[in-house]
C-alpha cells in the first residue's frame, strides 16, 4: 500500500458535532409517524435532556479552554473557539426544529387524541376561576418575587430551574420603581398540571405551571403594573472538579463540590421568544454570556417537563406495547442458579431477557449458607434498588460483602454518596475504587464453599445494575463459574480494594492496562490476514468511537481490504467512505425504542471468530482513565446468539438504521422494495411474549 498520512485532520469528525448529530436522529424519532404518539413526545423530551447535559459538560469544557487561552485540539484540529461557533449554529438549528415539531406536529396530533395543553387564550371562564383558586392555594403562598434594586440584587439562579423576569411600572409602598423583578417557579410543584374533569372539556386537559404564573403575575405586585413577564432558564457548568493529587477523602471532597454545580458558570440562556431585546441583553450581561449562548424558544423553556404527560395519560394505544422479557429455559427448569451455572454459562440479553436472574443470583448468594462473600461494583443503581437491598440483607446476615461504588458517576454523585452510607450502616465494606480512575466495570463475584474447594461465580455486564434501565437499554450480561474468569475477577477486586501491581489476567482484558493494546492487536491481526489474501472481518458495536489510534488502525485495516462493519449509536469520529482510506468501512447508528448500549467486538481472526463483550467504548477515557473489563464469549450457544441477534440482525435493519456519510451527516436507510426489518422488533419477537 502507498503511504498515506492517516493523521490528517480531514479524516476525523469532531466529537462534539457528532454528538449533536446523534441528537438530530433522536429528534427525527419524534417526527416518525410509525412511532406511537406519546413515544414521539418522549423522544422530543429525551433530545432536550441530551442537550442539557451536552451544554453542562461538553460546552462548559470548551468555554474553559477558551477562557484560559488553550489551543489544544483533537484529531480534527479544530480550535475550541471554532468548535463553539459550529456548536452554536447546529444547536440553534436543532432547538428550532424541536419547537417546530412540538408546536406544528405533536401538539395538534395530541389534541386530535383528546390530549390538550391549554393555552391561556383558550381558557373558558369556569376554567379560569379554577386556575385562580389553584394559584391562590398552591402557588401564592410559596412564591417569593424579588424586585431588583440595591437592597435586592439579582438572586442566585439555580441550574436549569424555571424563572420569570417581570417588567414593572409604578412605585411600591416604599417608593421603589426598579423596573424589573425575578420570580422563581417552585421546584416542589409539578410543571404539568392536570385539569380536573369538572373543568375539562376533553379527556386529558393540562395546563403548564408557567401559564398559571403568567396569568396571575399581577397578583404578586399589588398596586403596580406588569408590562411583561418572560420565562427563562440558565444552564450551568456541571462538571465537578476534584484534585486527585490533593484529595484525602473522596466522599467528603465530592460532598463539598456538589453544591457548586447549582451556581457555577452559566453556559446557556433560554428565554421565551417574545422577550424584548433590552431584557434578553440585560440577562445575557448579568450571566456573562454572548449571543451565541442565547436560545429564544416558542414554548416551555424546559421541554423535559412535558415527559410527565407520558405518565399522566392512560392511553395504551399511544405507547409501545408491553412485553414480558424471556427467562432462559435453563433457569426455568432449574431454580438453583449455582447448580445451573456448573453445567454451563448463561448469557442474558436485556431488555429482551429478564434482569431478574441477576437479582436472583445475588438473592440466592445472600441466603446460601455455603456462600462466604459477595463483591460487586456499582456505578448507577437507581432509587429503591433491589440489588442494593439484597446486598444489605447479605451484610446483615453475616456475609462478607464488599461494594466498590463509583462516587463520580456523573449526575448520580449525590445518590451514590447516600448509597455508600446505607451500605456501610448495613455492615458492608464500601470502597470508592481508585482515585483518578472511574470504576466503570460491571462485576459481581460470589465465593461459595463446595466440599473442600471454594468456587467462584461471576456476573459480568455491559450495562449498569439498574433494574429500570435494564428494561430500556440493550445490554449483555454473562453468568459463569469459569475458573479462569473467576480468578481474573478476583484479581480485579483485589486491585480496586487494596494496593499492588496489576496482575496478569488469563481471559479478561482490563483498562487502563491491557484493553487498548489488545484491541489494537486484534485489528492489526485482521489487517495482516487481509494483506496475506486471507479472509478478514471486523464487526464492532458500541456507543462511541473517539480514540484516534483505534481509528487509524481501522483505516489501515480498511486499506488492506478488511471488511469493517461498525454499529455506533452516538459519537463516531471516524469518517467512512473516504476513497483509498475507508471505502471498506460502513458505520450505522440504530435509534429506536430501546437505547442501544451493548458493546460487542467481533474479529474473524483466521476463522477462530473471537467475540468479546465490554463495559467500555472505544474512547480514550475508557481505555486510559477508567477501570473497565472486556470478557470473552466462548461457549457456542451464547456466541451464536450474539452473532445472529446482536450483530447480523442489526446489520440488516432497514427501518431504524442511519448510515454515516463521509461528510459527517447521517442518512436514514429505507426498506424500498425489501421487507421492512427492525432489529429491536426482531429481538422482541424472538425472546419476548
Amino acid at each position: 500500500m502507498d503511504a498515506i498520512n492517516l493523521k490528517q485532520p480531514e479524516l476525523y469528525i469532531n466529537r462534539e458535532l457528532s454528538m449533536l448529530e446523534f441528537n438530530r436522529r433522536v429528534i427525527e424519532q419524534a417526527k416518525d409517524t410509525t412511532v406511537p404518539l406519546l413515544e414521539r413526545l418522549r423522544f422530543l423530551c429525551i433530545a432536550s435532556t441530551n442537550l442539557d447535559e451536552f451544554f453542562e459538560i461538553r460546552v462548559s469544557g470548551l468555554n474553559q479552554q477558551v477562557k484560559y487561552g488553550s489551543v489544544q485540539t483533537g484529531s480534527d484540529n479544530l480550535p475550541p473557539a471554532e468548535v463553539l461557533n459550529r456548536i452554536s449554529r447546529l444547536a440553534h438549528e436543532l432547538v428550532a426544529d424541536q419547537y417546530r415539531v412540538l408546536n406544528e406536529i405533536l401538539i395538534p396530533e395530541l389534541a386530535d387524541k383528546q390530549i390538550r395543553i391549554l393555552r391561556r387564550k383558550s381558557w373558558r371562564p369556569k376554567l379560569s376561576r379554577w386556575v385562580k383558586r389553584y394559584f391562590n392555594r398552591e402557588l401564592l403562598p410559596v412564591l417569593s418575587p424579588i424586585g431588583l434594586d440595591p437592597a435586592h440584587p439579582f438572586p442566585r439562579v439555580l441550574n436549569k430551574n424555571l424563572y420569570f423576569i417581570v417588567s414593572l411600572e409604578g412605585k411600591d409602598a416604599f417608593g421603589r420603581d426598579s423596573g424589573y423583578a425575578i420570580v422563581q417557579a417552585p421546584r416542589s410543584l409539578p410543571r404539568i398540571i392536570p385539569v380536573p374533569k369538572e373543568q375539562a372539556t376533553g379527556q386529558y386537559d393540562f395546563i403548564l405551571l408557567s401559564s398559571i404564573i403568567h396569568a396571575h403575575v399581577d397578583d404578586l405586585f399589588p398596586g403596580m403594573k406588569t408590562t411583561g413577564c418572560y420565562q427563562f432558564r440558565v444552564t450551568r457548568d456541571s462538571d465537578l472538579f476534584v484534585d486527585d493529587e490533593e484529595v484525602d477523602d473522596l466522599l467528603r471532597a465530592l460532598e463539598g463540590e456538589l453544591p457548586s454545580r447549582r451556581f457555577s458558570d452559566a453556559v446557556r440562556l433560554e428565554v421565551a421568544d417574545n422577550c424584548p431585546p433590552d431584557i434578553t441583553n440585560f440577562l445575557l450581561h448579568h450571566f456573562g454570556l454572548n449571543e451565541n449562548a442565547l436560545y429564544q424558544v416558542n414554548g416551555p423553556v424546559n421541554l423535559n417537563r412535558l415527559l410527565a404527560i407520558h405518565d399522566l395519560v392512560n392511553r395504551p394505544d399511544l405507547i409501545y406495547p408491553g412485553f414480558i422479557p424471556e427467562l432462559p429455559r435453563r433457569l426455568v427448569k432449574h431454580t438453583n442458579i449455582f447448580e445451573t451455572l456448573r453445567n454451563g454459562d448463561i448469557l442474558l440479553y436485556h431488555p429482551f431477557q429478564s434482569f431478574v436472574p441477576v437479582i436472583d443470583f445475588l438473592r440466592q448468594a445472600a441466603a446460601d449458607a455455603s456462600v462466604l462473600s459477595i463483591k460487586q461494583t456499582l456505578y448507577r443503581t437507581g432509587n429503591d434498588s433491589a440489588v442494593v437491598e439484597v446486598l444489605k440483607e447479605a451484610a446483615r446476615a453475616g456475609k462478607e460483602v464488599t461494594v466498590v461504588i463509583e462516587l463520580r458517576a456523573r449526575f448520580d454523585e449525590e445518590a451514590n454518596i447516600e448509597l455508600a452510607s446505607n451500605l456501610q450502616e448495613a455492615g458492608a465494606h464500601v470502597v470508592y475504587g481508585v482515585v483518578g480512575y472511574k470504576t466503570h466495570a460491571k462485576m459481581i463475584l460470589v465465593i461459595r464453599r463446595e466440599g473442600r474447594q471454594l468456587r467462584r461465580y461471576v456476573h459480568l455486564g455491559t450495562g449498569n445494575y439498574h433494574a429500570r434501565t435494564a428494561r430500556l437499554y440493550t445490554d449483555y450480561g454473562l453468568l459463569t463459574c469459569d475458573n479462569a474468569i473467576g480468578e481474573d475477577v478476583n484479581k480485579l477486586f483485589l486491585q480496586l480494594t487494596g494496593l499492588g501491581r496489576a496482575s496478569k489476567l488469563k481471559k479478561l482484558l482490563q483498562s487502563p492496562f491491557t484493553m487498548h493494546k489488545s484491541m489494537m492487536s486484534y485489528i492489526q491481526y485482521e489487517t495482516k490476514c487481509a494483506m496475506e489474501g486471507r479472509e478478514a472481518k471486523i464487526i464492532a458495536k458500541m456507543n462511541a468511537l473517539v480514540d484516534p489510534e483505534i481509528t487509524r488502525a481501522l483505516y489501515e485495516a480498511s486499506r488492506a481490504g478488511v471488511k469493517i462493519e461498525l454499529i455506533i449509536r452516538g459519537i463516531c469520529c471516524l469518517r467512512p467512505g473516504v476513497p483509498d482510506i475507508s471505502e471498506n468501512i460502513q458505520v450505522r447508528s440504530i435509534v429506536g425504542r430501546f437505547l442501544e448500549h451493548t458493546r460487542v467486538f467481533y474479529f474473524f481472526h483466521g476463522g477462530e471468530e473471537i467475540i468479546i463483550c465490554s463495559s467500555a467504548d472505544w474512547m480514550q477515557r475508557n481505555f486510559f482513565h477508567r477501570v473497565e473489563t472486556c470478557f470473552p464469549i466462548e461457549e457456542k450457544r451464547p456466541r451464536d446468539q450474539i452473532i445472529k441477534f446482536g450483530l447480523i440482525n442489526y446489520l440488516s435493519d432497514n427501518t431504524q438504521a442511519w448510515l454515516l456519510q463521509a461528510d459527517g451527516t447521517y442518512k436514514k436507510i429505507k426498506p424500498g422494495s425489501n421487507k421492512p426489518r427492525s432489529a429491536q422488533e426482531a429481538c422482541l419477537e424472538q425472546y419476548c411474549q
